[in-house]
């Protein structure tokens, strides 16, 4: 009888730890049903990845979307391009720019810009220092390689004419994604840069370079780019899910500002193929330019963008003015407490 009574309670002790590690009647585990409450969404980049994503790999190495019920897959763009895979709603959300969004909005797609990754522009004319290219003057009789849209003369232009420059002197040409040191030594004499990345690498490479910074020139060319970006339908019918996107992205980048050194770390593991000593060197000098002289990391204003649409409609880049009020917000910006 024992013997008997033994095997009951052992029986019951059985069934009930198998009952313990499961979530449900197919054989999940509790965690596998957690991850299966997980609500999907797609994060696609601009480019190949770099330290303007820190943020993003951050917050998902960090368990920060996880936080906040969401899964999120980081995508690259391809041949698409990242506007067009927001407003088509292939991708939730993703990396853009405040000229392409602008521009992207005149024709027609629905994007809205949701956070500044960074919060001054850090572009600039790069040149090699033997190319004496020190000023705008000094681009007369050089050749420029870029990528032979409307908007870049433009932007030229408005700098040379500070300094009573001529852009017909300048000679452009496309370069595509041809690698910026091999264009220089080959090419062209100068091209645009981030200072942040291909900057960074110049130092790395024991390059001097000479930097003539756009937003040094002009209010109207201080916009924000890189910037977060969502679409239209995705605002309208899921906000929550914007404003918890909102939340963990906002954590992930805050967490880079604070913790360079390991941000940079946590991006390397994901991104083995990426050069350690660039992303170190680079997420030093990113980290505290996310942010910057900001009130909170995100923060976007109405006058930068105004500013910066009225200047493409005087260039005639647009046709029409920008409706500010629908091409961005802070709305999905995680409140601020005191710390």
């Amino acid at each position: 009888m024992k013997n008997i009574i033994k095997l009951f309670i052992c029986t019951i002790i059985l069934l009930t730890v198998s009952a313990c590690g499961q979530g449900d009647d197919t054989g999940k585990t509790d965690a596998q049903s957690d991850d299966q409450s997980l609500i999907p969404v797609s994060f696609v980049l601009d480019w190949t990845p770099n330290t303007n994503h820190t943020g993003i790999y951050v917050a998902q190495e960090k368990g920060f979307f996880k936080e906040q019920g969401l899964e999120i897959e980081i995508m690259l763009p391809g041949e698409v391009g990242a506007n067009q895979l927001i407003a088509s709603e292939a991708a939730d959300f993703g990396v853009s720019y405040q000229e392409g969004l602008t521009q992207a909005r005149s024709e027609g797609l629905p994007l809205v810009s949701i956070a500044a990754v960074i919060q001054h522009n850090t572009a600039g004319y790069a040149s090699p220092v033997d190319k004496n290219i020190t000023k705008p003057k000094d681009f007369e009789g050089a050749i420029f390689g870029g990528n032979g849209s409307p908007l870049e003369e433009a932007i030229m232009k408005t700098i040379m004419e500070e300094e009573n420059a001529d852009l017909d002197q300048v000679d452009f040409i496309t370069l595509g994604d041809a690698d910026f040191f091999a264009a220089v030594q080959r090419d062209v004499d100068f091209s645009l840069v981030f200072q942040g990345w291909t900057g960074i690498e110049a130092e790395l490479r024991d390059v001097d370079l000479n930097m003539i910074y756009l937003a040094d020139f002009s209010e109207q060319l201080d916009f924000y780019t890189p910037i977060l970006a969502t679409s239209e339908e995705m605002i309208e019918t899921d906000p929550d899910t914007v404003t918890a996107f909102m939340e963990a992205a906002a954590q992930g980048y805050e967490y880079a500002i604070d913790h360079p050194e390991e941000a940079a770390d946590i991006l390397i593991e994901q991104e083995p193929d990426l050069d350690p000593d660039l992303v170190k060197k680079s997420q030093a000098w990113l980290s505290p330019r996310y942010q910057d002289d900001a009130e909170q990391w995100g923060i976007q204003e109405e006058a930068r963008w105004q500013n910066f649409a009225d200047f493409m409609v005087e260039h005639q880049i647009i046709d029409e003015p920008l409706d500010i009020d629908n091409a961005f917000t802070n709305q999905f910006l995680p409140k601020q407490t005191d710390k």
